[in-house]
């Protein structure tokens, strides 16, 4: 069973930037014909999950001895920045929303979760290994010495596929111990796509070895897929716009890929994405 998964982000410092394009200069995603008032962009699967109790400083600011996160954090958690109509990363999400809800496929949409979550569902579910860099205290904020502010919406990937979701997008607020520049800040936003193929259609690739899965023809098949997806997504956030595709590295994706487009004549890195 081979699943596809996308994600794209959006930080948020002083200005609204995407991997690092500030907002500051010409308007974000112009050209694009962004709408925001139909409500439905920003319906949810978890709209009657009460999330005022996000927005509490003490739910994150603990007498834990391994607690790390700061009040200045804390204080950020809870906003809902990407469920605001007129908020810059409210528009972009319901813009993305827009695109998915254009696909044959039913994508159903997540925007309430718990910001706080374990070491399973943002680690280990992902392949993440013990010794990776990015479970370090000096790079993620934790609660407790098994809960933390996730790092990435990938943390609740493994929770939606056992609930039976086959096709989602799952959107947040997430935290990561960077230090300020132009193209960090320690809370920003992503989105996040998961298709999962039919088992059926992915049979011949059962037991394949490392090797063998990326050089067989349902490697392929998702893969273009998943590119082809994306492809008419940076379409419709930015207009027809030249693209380039290189190889990446994720853990918990194999193959993986990041895309660029060229846009206002520099090559502007936009998402990152792979097959599970």
């Amino acid at each position: 069973m081979r699943i596809q998964a996308v994600s794209i982000a959006t930080v948020l410092a002083t200005t609204v930037q995407v991997h690092g394009w500030s907002s500051s200069g010409p308007a974000l995603f112009a050209g694009a014909s962004v709408n925001v008032k139909n409500s439905a962009l920003f319906s949810t699967e978890t709209s009657s999950v009460d999330t005022s109790s996000y927005a509490n400083a003490d739910r994150y600011c603990t007498d834990h001895p391994n607690n790390n996160v700061p009040p200045h954090i804390a204080e950020l958690v809870g906003r809902g920045l990407h469920t605001k109509p007129d908020h810059p990363i409210g528009i972009v999400r319901a813009k993305i929303q827009e695109y998915f809800a254009s696909l044959p496929e039913e994508y159903h949409e997540f925007d309430a979760e718990d910001p706080i979550v374990t070491c399973t569902q943002c680690f280990d579910d992902l392949r993440i290994p013990p010794e990776h860099p990015g479970r370090s205290p000096s790079d993620t904020y934790y609660i407790s010495d098994d809960t933390l502010l996730r790092t990435h919406t990938s943390a609740h990937q493994s929770m939606h596929l056992r609930d039976g979701y086959e096709t989602f997008l799952c959107a947040g607020d997430v935290y990561r111990r960077d230090e300020i520049d132009a193209s960090h800040y320690p809370a920003f936003h992503q989105l996040e796509g998961v298709k999962l193929f039919d088992p059926a259609t992915v049979s011949a690739a059962d037991g394949l070895t490392r090797e063998e899965w990326l050089q067989s023809p349902e490697c392929k098949m998702i893969s273009d897929d998943l590119k082809a997806t994306l492809e008419g997504l940076m379409d419709h956030l930015f207009g027809p716009v030249e693209k380039k595709w290189s190889e990446d590295y994720f853990p918990f994706t194999e193959p993986s890929f990041e895309c660029e487009i060229l846009y206002q004549g520099e090559w502007l890195e936009v998402l990152g994405c792979g097959v599970v």
